[in-house]
């Protein structure tokens, strides 16, 4: 959870401060969403590296997957400009979709299906996290020392988690059996309709909060005026909330069934959509919003990892990896959207297309329980 803080903050540190990072290399926000729709299509080469944890350890693939991430920080360190950060952004993206298949298949080896629920919510607590402390941490260093400030410290980090895996992580791991090639784990994963309905959830929702991920910062600032340290307070703010919807995996999840709650989640963050809005007409208003709206899709995330870690259990890393896949595909979606319907139409219909999108979800969900 602590390692992965690290790996998150630098992920989500983006999506605050999008207008600030835009000012600091002197471009626009649609450069910036176009960056950002780049980096979420270079995760659907996920499926390309993953397997290699199967192949080749649960170790082996988290620490290829850091020393990507530490390579593309490092360069901006060294020279800050449009070009490094756009490295260090898909970079850091390839570096995470190595990592945290790696990581979760490690646990998928090890934890019973009935309490896995609540234990990978314990790792997803990273996520919020970011939010809760990395990000105002990320603010205040801006805010003193410039938009670059940041990537060095994230490159001495990124060889402190390099360094801890290497010596925590066992080489023996008699969990798992490492697959003989990677094509019979493919092939499992797409000949398999659930795999393939579950597959598309991680799609659809991903889609439906990142059309707001990437506007909430510009919304906010556009409506109120919010500068760099308010827009941090937000993000600490939406870091509780996903905090609490892990909180509420851990508790529920494992009881209730990983496709009921799933249902709740999905249903829940289409109502969060429509209202933000309505209820985002005060500063504290969006606020509260925003925090029902991440909360929902928290609970979705952190129930469906378990869910996808069942599915295909002998090729499970590649299984996850796919599944980042389809994450990866909705964000991009959800990005390449987000600048377009705010700019041509207003943050009303960036809402209803999260609504739109989270009912695709529960459609894909419906379709995964039938192939059973």
């Amino acid at each position: 959870m602590f390692l992965r803080t690290i790996l998150n903050t630098a992920h989500r540190m983006v999506y605050p401060f999008l207008s600030v990072f835009a000012r600091g290399l002197g471009v626009d926000i649609s450069t910036m969403s176009l960056l950002m729709t780049a980096r979420s299509l270079l995760g659907t080469t996920s499926p390309l590296f993953a397997p290699l944890a199967d192949r080749r350890g649960r170790k082996f693939g988290m620490l290829v997957g850091i020393s990507v991430f530490t390579l593309g920080v490092g360069l901006v360190a060294i020279y800050p400009s449009i070009w490094t950060l756009a490295a260090a952004l898909l970079l850091g993206m390839v570096g995470k979709y190595m990592f945290d298949p790696a990581m979760q298949a490690y646990f998928g080896d090890r934890i019973p299906y009935e309490q896995r629920g609540t234990a990978l919510a314990v790792t997803e607590v990273a996520w919020s996290m970011a939010f809760i402390a990395g990000v105002p941490a990320v603010g205040f260093l801006i805010n003193s020392f410039g938009w670059s400030a940041p990537f060095p410290i994230f490159t001495a980090l990124g060889a402190l988690i390099l360094l801890i895996v290497w010596r925590m992580v066992p080489s023996e791991d008699p969990h798992h059996e490492p697959a003989a090639n990677s094509r019979d784990g493919y092939r499992a994963v797409f000949t398999s309709i659930p795999a393939l309905a579950g597959i598309s959830i991680a799609l659809w929702a991903s889609a439906a909060n990142e059309v707001v991920n990437i506007i909430f910062g510009v919304w906010l600032e556009d409506s109120f005026g919010l500068k760099i340290i308010a827009l941090a307070g937000a993000s600490a703010v939406i870091g509780i909330s996903e905090l609490s919807g892990e909180g509420l995996v851990a508790l529920t999840t494992d009881r209730l069934g990983k496709p009921l709650a799933l249902t709740i989640g999905l249903v829940g963050n289409a109502l969060a959509s429509i209202l933000l809005p309505f209820i985002g007409q005060t500063q504290t208003g969006a606020l509260v919003g925003l925090f029902l709206f991440y909360i929902t899709f928290e609970y979705v995330m952190v129930s469906h990892i378990p869910l996808m870690t069942e599915l295909v259990p002998s090729a499970r890393a590649t299984m996850l990896s796919m599944n980042v896949t389809g994450h990866a595909i909705g964000r991009a979606l959800g990005a390449f959207l987000a600048a377009f319907i705010y700019q041509q139409f207003g943050f009303l219909f960036v809402a209803l297309t999260a609504v739109l999108l989270n009912l695709a979800g529960l459609l894909a969900l419906r379709r995964m329980q039938k192939g059973k």
